[in-house]
C-alpha cells in the first residue's frame, strides 16, 4: 500500500519539476540584472527553498494524518498544492516573461496563500503551522528582493 507520505512528497516533487521549464536564454536575462548590495546569500537560495518545500510537505503529511480523507482535508490539500504551484511559477513565468514585477506579484500572492493556510490548518496541528512559518519567513524576503529588483533595473519591470 502506498503510504501518504510518498503520495504527498511524489506530488511535490512533481511540482517542483516545472521550475525547471526555463530556457538559456531565460538564464542569461536573470543573471545579467543587478542585484542589490545586500544580496549575499543568493547561492544559499536553492537550498532555502528546499528546507521550505519539505517543511511544506511535512505540514500537508500531519494534516493529512489528522483526518485523511475528508472533505476539509481534501480542500487543505489543495490549497497546499496551490501554494507549491504559486511558489514555483515564479521562477518560470517571471524568466519567460522576463519581467520582475510578475515576480514580485507572484511572490506576494503565495504569502498571502501562505498566510490563509497557516491559519486554516493552525485548529488541526500546531506543528503543521510552526513547519509553514519557514515559508511565511522567506517569502517576504524573496518577495521584497525581487521589488529592490525592480528598482534597479527599471528596464525589465
Amino acid at each position: 500500500m502506498i503510504k501518504s507520505w510518498m503520495v504527498i512528497g511524489g506530488v511535490a516533487f512533481l511540482v517542483a519539476l516545472g521550475a525547471n521549464f526555463i530556457t538559456p536564454g531565460d538564464r542569461k536575462w536573470f543573471k545579467r540584472l543587478q542585484r542589490p548590495r545586500w544580496l549575499t546569500f543568493e547561492a544559499a537560495i536553492p537550498v532555502i527553498w528546499t528546507v521550505i518545500f519539505i517543511c511544506g510537505a511535512w505540514s500537508a503529511y500531519i494534516v493529512w494524518e489528522k483526518n485523511p480523507g475528508t472533505n476539509t482535508t481534501w480542500l487543505l490539500m489543495g490549497l497546499y498544492l496551490l501554494l507549491e504551484i504559486v511558489t514555483i511559477a515564479y521562477t518560470p513565468v517571471m524568466f519567460r516573461t522576463r519581467h520582475l514585477r510578475v515576480g514580485t506579484i507572484i511572490g506576494g500572492t503565495g504569502f498571502v496563500i501562505g498566510v490563509i493556510l497557516a491559519l486554516a490548518v493552525f485548529p488541526i496541528s500546531i506543528w503543521a503551522t510552526l513547519l509553514l512559518v519557514p515559508y511565511l519567513l522567506w517569502s517576504p524576503i524573496g518577495t521584497y528582493t525581487t521589488k529592490a529588483m525592480e528598482r534597479l533595473n527599471p528596464q525589465d519591470v
